[in-house]
């Protein structure tokens, strides 16, 4: 089992990077107990090399691999392909997550247009001074869904300036180990198989968007779907699902009709 924890924090050794680690240790002590082998990675955002998005739409129309940007993103995406499950990380700022995170989701936004990662399974956490709204969560968790994550918890942390590890132990032990055993549990049962009715949903939206551009089979993004085979009237997600029929279904049905009205 692997899991990667990327923290988009500036400073070494903040809240947010302490708050992971404790999630981490929670994992691997769990992992221990169920004598399983757990493999963690951390990536700090900000001191990777991650250029400032241009804009420019490359990475949309010619593919990733063409960003004019020569720095670790793709490096970063790789380590994503490898791993099972996600931990992501960020302070907020003025209601959001921070420049650092943002500008990674930026550049990462290709995967909204093609997703990748609907066999991963992703946690997102946030810390603030003296509290927040959901709202930094939801950019992240809107994203990974976005780019195909099944999202299984999302929690926020009121931690201060500063305070030590001990601290943020004790005053939320119970909801770190709540989310550490949420991920192991997730990725071990395979929930991905699961996903939610809203995944579903848009799924089928996005289906029925390349379906109708037959005019752009050109084009990078329809080939990726067509060779995926996510443009087969059949297929019902991104990837092979064990979920109710029923379910899956519905979704499907209002995804049909969300697509009518919006594409």
């Amino acid at each position: 089992m692997k899991v990667i924890s990327i923290i988009s924090s500036y400073r070494k050794n903040g809240n947010t990077e302490r708050l992971s680690s404790l999630i981490e240790e929670e994992l691997q002590s769990i992992a221990k107990f169920q004598h399983e082998i757990l493999e963690i990675t951390r990536i700090s955002l900000g001191h990777a090399e991650l250029k400032m998005c241009l804009g420019c739409r490359v990475c949309f129309d010619k593919g990733e691999e063409l960003c004019p940007l020569k720095d670790e993103l793709l490096l970063i995406r790789e380590k994503l392909n490898e791993a099972d499950g996600v931990i992501l990380a960020s302070p907020v700022y003025v209601e959001d997550v921070n420049g650092i995170m943002k500008n990674w989701i930026d550049r990462m936004a290709f995967n909204c247009h093609r997703p990748a990662f609907a066999d991963k399974t992703a946690v997102v956490v946030s810390t603030s001074g003296i509290g927040s709204t959901n709202h930094a969560l939801k950019t992240m968790r809107t994203a990974l869904m976005t780019w195909g994550f099944y999202v299984n918890d999302q929690q926020k942390f009121s931690t201060g300036a500063l305070i030590k590890t001990e601290q943020i132990h004790d005053r939320y032990h119970h909801k770190i180990k709540r989310i550490a055993k949420n991920l192991f549990n997730a990725i071990k049962n395979e929930k991905v198989l699961k996903p939610s009715f809203y995944s579903l949903i848009v799924f089928k939206v996005q289906q029925k968007y390349w379906q109708k551009r037959f005019n752009e089979q050109h084009t990078i993004d329809y080939i990726y779907w067509n060779q995926k085979g996510w443009l087969e009237p059949g297929c019902t997600y991104y990837s092979t699902i064990k979920t109710n029929w029923l379910k899956v279904k519905m979704a499907r049905l209002f995804g049909a009709i969300i697509a009518v009205f919006f594409i």
